[in-house]
């Protein structure tokens, strides 16, 4: 396989580090990786070309086309920000509007200054491990590469990666964000804007690329065959998980539970903006998982990416479907917000084997996801634990089912490995980096409700987040003042 030249140690490729494909002397192998053809093997070995003259056309396009492609995905999968705060937007009260869209907001800004000055070489040390396997370097930022001087050579090589360092850096930074903001969901309505800025830090900055390396970075888990095409463990489990520690550390919304345990529904405000932030999620998806193939070039890396969205797009159908008559059947109505976020649990569910299973088996396992989904809200709420959104029922209950279906379904066992023992790494794995994101974040939240700054006062959540934290109001103050939004 020929290379396109010199990489950073410190600024590793992405998810699964497949190499750059080229269509006659590549093929893919069973997990959507890419491996070199045996007639090619003796040039497996990278190529440092001098300047741009020494680089052929099908490398040239190579890196073109994963360059532009993955950008695209990288912008799709930043996009899923607006559905994010739509949805919790629409599933919680107009007074805490302001404060939801701020913190989306900021989940994103943070995230990526974060991520660029820290998280980005904890999450991809390359060979430059801190402790090996376990935690990687701090010496980030983005290395620009294909950059060319006065004389017309190379000052900077393209990346052997195959796709520009830039166009990595910004897919890999929206799927941090993406950890990040599924905790908003879980604690609306009651947690201080200050409090939520400290916990956002620290996930996209610490928690999240450290447990990420421990499989993407080539850590200790992918060492065991650990497999999470696009993350339902390694990013949705973990904001599904840190947003059951804040939730549990924060209690309920008042009003939720009456003085003798009685679950008292708070219904959102805007159900077609939920509804729309669903359609926006599900569109962005096809950035996260379809992106997540990362090399794009011939014939079967083409095939195995759109293929991927077909396996997304029929969980995400069986997910909806499911969740709809399992609530129907348990309420006596077709409950919208459950299928909504029966959408949401079968997009979670196959994310992590999008890859490797087969049609009936992305069937399978966007219907148990949605099943799920309705089973742990209603678990959640004999629990008494507020959870707004369900961010923990379709990102926490549902990243564990996609790295578990992995497992049952997948046809990416390791050479060596039995049925039997993919099921166990799996679990054992997502076991793993669900106790981290749980554990350090109930710290993180424990710590911060020891010094009084984690919820806001029972005046100030009566009188709503957007005038007690922000000062101003999402909607017209008349309309709030005559009660025409609740």
């Amino acid at each position: 396989m020929m290379g396109i030249g010199a990489s950073l140690a410190s600024v590793a490729s992405a998810q699964e580090e497949p190499a750059a494909a080229t269509e006659t002397a590549e093929v893919a192998d069973a997990s959507g990786d890419v491996e070199a053809a045996p007639a090619e093997e003796a040039e497996a070995e990278a190529v440092v070309f001098a300047s741009p003259e020494d680089v052929d056309a099908a490398t040239s396009f190579t890196y073109t086309i994963n360059t532009l492609i993955m950008f695209i995905c990288a912008v799709l999968v930043i996009f899923m920000q607006a559905g994010f705060a739509m949805v919790e937007v629409g599933l919680n009260s107009a007074k805490n509007t302001v404060n939801i869209l701020a913190k989306n907001v900021m989940d994103l800004s943070v995230g990526v200054l974060l991520f660029l000055f820290v998280g980005y070489a904890l999450m991809y040390p390359g060979d430059s491990w801190t402790v090996d396997k376990y935690l990687g370097n701090f010496s980030s930022l983005v290395t620009r590469d294909a950059q060319v001087d006065d004389t017309g050579a190379f000052s900077e090589a393209p990346s052997s990666a195959g796709w520009s360092n830039s166009a990595d850096f910004l897919f890999q930074v929206a799927f941090a964000a993406t950890a990040a903001t599924i905790v908003s969901g879980a604690v609306a309505g009651r947690m201080k804007f200050g409090a939520y800025l400290v916990y956002s830090a620290i996930l996209t900055g610490l928690i999240y690329p450290i447990s990420g390396s421990w499989k993407w970075g080539g850590g200790f888990l992918a060492d065991m065959g650990f497999a999470d095409f696009a993350g339902s463990v390694v990013v949705h489990a973990v904001g599904g998980f840190a947003g059951l520690a804040g939730a549990i550390f924060l209690g309920p919304r008042l009003g939720r539970y009456t003085a003798d345990g009685k679950s008292v529904p708070l219904p959102g405000h805007n159900v077609a903006f939920a509804a729309l932030g669903v359609f926006i999620l599900w569109v962005g998806w096809y950035g996260f998982n379809p992106g997540s193939q990362l090399t794009y070039d011939g014939v079967t890396n083409a095939e195995a990416t759109t293929y991927i969205a077909l396996t997304t797009t029929i969980a995400a159908a069986a997910g909806a479907v499911v969740a709809l008559v399992c609530a129907w059947g348990m309420y006596g109505k077709p409950d919208l917000t459950m299928a909504l976020n029966g959408v949401l649990g079968g997009l979670v569910g196959i994310t992590a084997n999008c890859d490797q299973v087969s049609q009936i088996s992305a069937v399978l396992i966007g219907a148990v996801g949605g099943a799920l989904v309705v089973l742990s809200v209603t678990l959640l709420d004999k629990l008494k634990i507020d959870d707004p959104v369900g961010a923990f029922p379709v990102h926490g209950v549902c990243g564990v089912w996609g790295g578990i279906a992995t497992g049952l379904f997948g046809t990416g066992i390791p050479e060596g490995m039995t049925r039997g023992g993919y099921i166990g790494v799996q679990c054992l794995s997502t076991l793993i980096i669900c106790a981290w994101a749980f554990i350090t974040m109930s710290i993180v939240f424990g710590v911060l409700k020891a010094m009084g700054m984690l919820r806001v006062s029972p005046e100030e959540e009566q009188a709503g987040l957007d005038i007690s934290e922000h000062g101003m109001h999402a909607y017209p103050s008349d309309a709030i003042a005559g009660g025409a939004i609740a």
